[in-house]
């Protein structure tokens, strides 16, 4: 197989984890993942994959949007983060037992994938169960559905922490 095939595929592979955002590995290790870009820049040797221009991924019922999504992997070749840019980049994912998505939006949005840790940084939003969360920054932890918000973005003005929360059922 020649050295291009080779990272054609292993640059495939690699959302493969990435895309598993906020569900147990086992309800979305089945579903194919589709990517969507205009461009791919894959360096093996940082372990980065790039993709740009109105990069679309997903996988079962998880979507992550952005102009530019970058996959980081560690030295023993995990996948690390997943980081999408935009003006307005969006996560949305069907978490298990819940009736609505849950979704993001904002100009950044980084996944720490071994913390299953979600940052939404400038003009941040997240609604889940139809609870709003607005502020400069928002840090959503998965696995114990805590949320911290915090109304500073280095590089711009504070924006100001705003919460909707529905009364209990």
């Amino acid at each position: 197989m020649n050295a291009l095939i080779r990272n054609a595929l292993f640059a495939l592979t690699i959302p493969l984890s990435a895309v598993a955002l906020a569900v147990p590995a086992l309800a979305q290790s089945q579903a194919p993942v589709e990517v969507e870009a205009d461009q791919l820049d894959l360096d093996q040797r940082a372990g980065t994959a790039v993709y740009s221009g109105n990069v679309e991924i997903r996988q079962g019922n998880m979507q992550l949007r952005g102009e530019r999504v970058e996959i980081q992997r560690n030295d023993a070749g995990e996948l690390s983060r997943a980081i999408a840019t935009g003006e307005r980049a969006y996560l949305r994912n069907q978490l298990e037992g819940q009736s609505t998505p849950m979704e993001g939006w904002a100009r950044r949005i980084i996944y720490h994938v071994a913390e299953r840790r979600v940052e939404l940084i400038d003009q941040a939003e997240l609604t889940q169960q139809g609870d709003r969360f607005q502020g400069g920054r928002l840090e959503y932890f998965i696995d114990r559905e805590v949320v911290q918000a915090r109304s500073d973005v280095s590089g711009s003005e504070p924006q100001r922490i705003r919460m909707t929360l529905q009364p209990e059922q």
